[in-house]
């Protein structure tokens, strides 16, 4: 579990001198709650954040322990280090709209025929209950030529879990390298 302080002040100074003290910025949030504007130390929170073996994790502030899941970050683009992350606290029996991670397993055919793997859509938007939230969609690419891919529409979702995405997108595909 990760355990943050909640932030008095929110404004850019304070948020400068939280950042050069080795803290990450964090929104955390849900419907029917006040945001919260908390703090983490940088290094507990990637660890943290790599080491899950769930979308959902447990994060302490102040007082409060919060099941959340990650909605979004933004790193610095030169040194690739986080600069803010948005939790959102994950509500037990609430329908609600999540983005998984698609990984690809295998070697596709077409890699051998001059063919490059291109993944279009690295998350996957669904929908469903905290209880039945997926870790991640796991895609079967070894039978994959040149000028094939994978639709929404190919995947099978789990029980209770509707992808929201439309069905005609890619998600990958091989295409020929020029």
């Amino acid at each position: 579990m990760v355990e943050g302080i909640v932030r008095e002040s929110i404004g850019k100074k304070a948020t400068k001198a939280y950042r050069r003290d080795g803290y990450l910025i964090a929104n955390i949030y849900s419907k029917g709650m006040e945001n919260i504007n908390a703090a983490f130390k940088s290094n507990e929170f990637t660890r943290a954040a790599r080491k899950k073996e769930t979308l959902v994790f447990d994060v302490k502030v102040g007082d409060k322990v919060m099941p959340v899941i990650i909605q979004d970050y933004q790193s610095d683009p030169i040194t690739a280090q986080l600069l803010h992350v948005d939790l959102r606290v994950v509500q037990e029996g609430v329908m609600s709209k999540y983005l998984i991670p698609v990984r690809t397993t295998g070697t596709p055919k077409g890699l051998k025929n001059k063919g490059v793997l291109i993944t279009s859509k690295k998350r996957l938007l669904v929908k469903c209950k905290a209880e039945d939230i997926p870790n991640y969609f796991t895609l079967e690419v070894s039978d994959l030529d040149v000028g094939d891919s994978i639709l929404v529409r190919d995947i099978d979702a789990p029980a209770n879990v509707t992808l929201m995405d439309a069905d005609r997108v890619s998600v990958v595909g091989i295409i020929k390298a020029k």
